[in-house]
């Protein structure tokens, strides 16, 4: 069983089947799958060989871009530090954040902080910006999908996310030892609203189905994007949009000698919108199970302490 992909080709053509193929994906499983993304291979390339040079730097040259007291929302977050809720051993793999570039006197430039950039990578800064801006406008194209499914105005998303804290996640995730101890993602939900997720060169992606317990691995077609819904988006909808479980698994052995890398776009609420529960998601077969609002960014420290980032 595999998670049948929705063209991206039917958004303009057929905007109503589009968002009722994606929700009904979204209800499923949590995860859908866009195939036909017009997002340009040259951006997407530039970016990837951009994240491999950071990662090839010696590891004292990428530790000099830790930004302490930051919880890892920018800059580098060294390998041997996030470890996944209730998890007993930390995840295996290095990653470097990039979020939103506002300007000076923003409100919110003083919750986000600034953006580091590698010297020692040329483009590195113009790169990232390219793949960060491009996965951004992709997923408030589905937003408007995603609203379009749930009844709402197509534009309802627009000012909740609007100059949110979304972040680009480059991942590495080293060569793995046969005796590791550990995995290379441990089994988690995502915090945010919806992650839009590139697919990597090596296999590892696997989803929890919840109707039989089982992981489904998902290993979508070249030009694909993995979409899913994150902790925010299934509180706001009182679960009718689900936050599924997955992981990213060690590898087969003859492929434990390669790297894998993959870029996350973890898009975010604003920090100061408050997530309660829509009303159209509330019946008497599903209860309120968020009765308490709570802000997009109290919602987000909570979690960051969690997974040991604060």
């Amino acid at each position: 069983m595999s998670i049948v992909p929705v063209s991206l080709t039917a958004y303009q053509a057929d905007f109503d089947g589009f968002s009722q193929a994606l929700g009904a994906s979204f209800e499923r499983y949590g995860f859908a799958v866009i195939s036909d993304c017009d997002l340009p291979a040259e951006v997407i390339d530039r970016a990837l060989a951009s994240a491999r040079a950071f990662f090839d730097l010696p590891e004292a040259t990428k530790r000099a871009y830790v930004a302490p007291g930051g919880g890892g929302q920018r800059g580098y977050t060294p390998f041997g530090v996030e470890t996944a809720k209730g998890a007993d051993h930390y995840d295996l793999k290095e990653f470097w954040h990039v979020g939103r570039q506002l300007p000076e006197g923003h409100p919110y430039r003083a919750i986000y902080g600034d953006n580091l950039w590698p010297s020692e990578v040329p483009d590195f800064r113009a790169n990232l910006i390219a793949l960060y801006d491009g996965l951004e406008a992709l997923g408030h194209r589905l937003l408007r999908a995603i609203a379009r499914h749930l009844n709402l105005a197509d534009d309802f998303f627009e000012a909740t996310v609007k100059d949110g804290d979304s972040i680009l996640r480059l991942l590495h995730y080293p060569p793995v030892p046969a005796d590791a101890g550990g995995v290379r993602a441990g089994a988690h939900e995502d915090i945010n609203t919806i992650t839009l997720l590139l697919g990597a060169e090596e296999a590892g992606l696997e989803v929890l189905d919840r109707r039989n317990g089982q992981w489904l691995a998902i290993n979508p077609p070249p030009g694909a994007l993995v979409v899913n819904i994150g902790d925010m988006l299934q509180r706001l909808t009182n679960g009718v949009l689900p936050s599924t479980t997955h992981r990213v698994v060690n590898p087969a052995p003859e492929r434990r000698g390669f790297s894998r890398y993959s870029t996350p776009f973890f898009l975010h609420f604003a920090p100061d919108y408050l997530i309660r529960t829509l009303p159209s998601c509330i019946t008497p077969e599903r209860p309120d199970a968020y009765p308490d609002p709570i802000t997009a960014r109290d919602f987000l420290l909570r979690r960051l302490r969690e997974i040991k980032l604060v």
